[in-house]
């Protein structure tokens, strides 16, 4: 019995037995978020980029049908559409919006964020000081005013959002790249001669890939619970859009005789974030495996 233990299991087998698969926790949460996101990506392709006519147009004489109805598996609302059909309608404007503003504020994060780490002098000053005002006000509150002003619309939002919230990305991209400076073989690239771009690019950028994936990731489900709340104010797309966020304002008058109008929307936001939640928790649980920085 030397290959097997008391209850005469193989040794060998053992290490397979374990809650999470050989690569721990982070590549467990990563894979099971890529799924999830797999799935969404596919009702977008599908049912979000070609809504069914039920989806769009109504029947008043199948209003409120409930979940399960031969032909509707969420149901029907108030003007007889299939909520089915509006959920994966609304992925098209919610997590398109959220793409695009998260996108934008990484993107552009990033380069505001590199130049200060870079050059000294006036232009970190005037960034760090750009980027602290516009952190002092919240996010929303600029999202609103800007809205209130310009008018909604799916360019308008996403815009909005990813400049409100690019000073984020652009002070942990700051604070990581400093951190950077300071290596051995960046200040070794330096006194050899080597130029700043080309530092930037093949030494600071690749050790910043961890930390630039998983705000993604999280900067990509807080624009998308953005959206939806200013969607649910009335303040996001055009009410007439089927978002996630204005289905859950519809819902708000039929809580009682029709509570899977809310129930439909509410489940598709929180599966997205938690997805993405997983992802950019499993990212940076790989990293800090690996030794890499990942915020």
């Amino acid at each position: 019995m030397t290959t097997a233990d008391r209850s005469g299991a193989p040794r060998a087998l053992l290490p397979r037995l374990r809650l999470w698969p050989a690569g721990g926790a982070g590549t467990a949460m990563l894979g099971i978020g890529l799924v999830m996101v797999a799935v969404l990506l596919v009702l977008a392709l599908t049912v979000g980029l070609n809504p069914p006519r039920e989806a769009l147009t109504g029947n008043l004489r199948l209003r409120f049908r409930p979940p399960g109805t031969e032909g509707y598996l969420m149901g029907t609302d108030q003007l007889g559409r299939s909520v089915a059909g509006r959920v994966g309608a609304g992925m098209v404007w919610s997590l398109g919006i959220a793409l695009v503003a998260a996108t934008l504020a990484l993107a552009l994060g990033t380069v505001l964020g590199l130049i200060a780490a870079w050059v000294p002098g006036w232009p970190r000053r005037v960034i760090r000081t750009l980027i602290d005002t516009v952190i002092a006000f919240p996010s929303l509150v600029i999202a609103v005013t800007v809205i209130a002003i310009m008018g909604r619309g799916f360019w308008t939002l996403a815009i909005t959002l990813g400049l409100a919230t690019c000073p984020i990305a652009a002070r942990v991209v700051y604070a990581e790249a400093m951190s950077l400076a300071r290596r051995d073989y960046v200040v070794a690239a330096q006194l050899a001669g080597v130029g700043s771009t080309t530092i930037l690019a093949t030494h600071v950028l690749p050790a910043l890939r961890p930390t630039l994936l998983t705000m993604f990731a999280f900067t990509f489900a807080d624009m998308l619970v953005a959206e939806s709340a200013l969607s649910f104010l009335g303040l996001g797309v055009p009410l007439t859009a089927p978002s996630w966020g204005n289905m859950l304002s519809e819902s708000r008058e039929f809580l009682v005789e029709a509570p899977w109008l809310m129930l439909a929307p509410a489940g598709a936001i929180v599966f997205a974030v938690v997805a993405l939640n997983l992802i950019g928790d499993g990212i940076a649980a790989r990293a800090r495996r690996r030794g890499r920085s990942a915020m």
